[in-house]
């Protein structure tokens, strides 16, 4: 590519036509990682994870770098000179995006992009990625009014990039009132936004006073990503959620019904009709979720805060499962969500997976431990939230 810079223009529609027209989208990650040699485990795990976010968006990691620094560049983030050298490797190796783990400032963002211009790339940052998956998966106009409120509290990087053109093409004061105009048009915006989804809030309010009306138990069901919450919604309810190895594949809240049969009680002598409880499916949790993320789906949460039982999946394989337990409950904290609430250790079955191990480990947490995938212990669970309910 010549050493022309791409205008603003040219390079957003390079980039629809990456990532809209089955053009591969080849990413270079980066991060930062502080000198503590404690830290290193736990930024690669970031990594991973970062990827993991790549793949679910259907882009290619091919090459990542972590350097070592204790403070960020307060111009690019990454210390300049190394983002040079990152460039230069992204333009011979093709790379078309570059990925930040951490949430940069507007600035940054945009000085970064500029730099890439001028081999046709661009810059995202953690968020701006886990946005574009939201977006992408998205389906009713709940969800698509809960990513744009979340998008328009994270879009100053983009909005500063239009500024910086206005001031070089009118000059400072002309920069200054399309700041103002489009300030006031977001504050319009997500005003708007707000109160449609404050009437979505009141409908689910409705539902939720009519179903205690007709006694309805409710079971609330959260997790870290990956974790088999959505498996194990289908297992209860036999209904298709969707149930992928893919970050945030569900978005919003699915309320099913889960069947319990009747039966009769020899030691009372007393039969107890057939009952039906609601499931709330909810969207996965993730570690450090953007604050603008947990309040923009506030109101879908509210199905499982408003629950009578909250089910916590966990992947009992998971070699981090101590940290990913941590981040669900800080979120459920942040939320209000402080009900009873059972702790369900899945995938027991994998070949890494010591048993006595986590009963010993977790046992303060009064965990039941299944697999939804092979059917183990799964009739225990569903007994353990019968008691729990009634």
């Amino acid at each position: 590519m010549n050493k022309k810079q791409l205008s603003e223009r040219e390079l957003e529609q390079l980039q629809w036509n990456i990532e809209y027209q089955n053009g591969i989208l080849k990413v270079f990650l980066a991060d930062i990682l502080p000198k503590e040699i404690k830290q290193k485990q736990n930024m690669e795990d970031r990594m991973v994870e970062l990827e993991n976010l790549v793949n679910t968006y259907n882009g290619v990691v091919i090459m990542k770098h972590i350097q070592n620094k204790q403070v960020p560049d307060y111009d690019t983030f990454i210390w300049e000179w190394r983002l040079d050298e990152i460039i230069e490797e992204m333009k011979e190796a093709g790379a078309n995006l570059l990925i930040i783990w951490n949430s940069l400032k507007s600035s940054q963002i945009y000085n970064i992009n500029e730099k890439l211009k001028f081999i046709g790339a661009k810059a995202w940052d953690r968020i701006d990625l886990i946005l574009k998956i939201f977006e992408r998966n998205a389906k009713s106009k709940e969800a698509k009014l809960q990513i744009e409120l979340a998008s328009i509290k994270h879009m100053w990087p983009r909005i500063y990039n239009m500024w910086m053109e206005l001031w070089k093409q009118a000059g400072k004061w002309k920069w200054e009132t399309n700041t103002e105009i489009m300030k006031r048009h977001l504050a319009k915006r997500e005003k708007h936004i707000k109160d449609e989804l404050e009437k979505y809030s009141k409908v689910r309010q409705q539902h939720r006073q009519w179903r205690a009306k007709k006694w309805l138990k409710t079971v609330g069901v959260v997790g870290y990503t990956n974790a088999g919450k959505s498996s194990l919604t289908n297992f209860y309810t036999k209904k298709w959620v969707l149930a992928e190895d893919k970050l945030f594949a569900t978005l919003g809240t699915s309320v099913w019904k889960m069947f319990i049969e009747a039966s009769y009680d020899e030691k009372t002598n007393v039969y107890i009709p057939p009952k039906e409880v609601l499931i709330n499916d909810t969207i996965w949790f993730i570690r450090e979720l953007p604050p603008e993320l947990v309040d923009a789906f506030k109101s879908t949460l509210e199905d499982s805060i408003e629950s009578d039982l909250l089910l916590h999946v966990i992947d009992a394989s998971d070699s981090k499962l101590e940290e990913k337990i941590k981040v669900v409950e800080d979120i459920l904290d942040k939320i209000w969500a402080n009900q009873k609430r059972i702790n369900v250790f899945n995938k027991i079955d994998s070949k890494d997976v010591s048993l006595k191990y986590l009963k010993e480990k977790f046992s303060h947490l009064n965990p039941i431990f299944v697999s939804v995938k092979n059917n183990i212990w799964m009739d225990e669970l569903k007994q353990k939230i019968i008691k729990e309910l009634w």
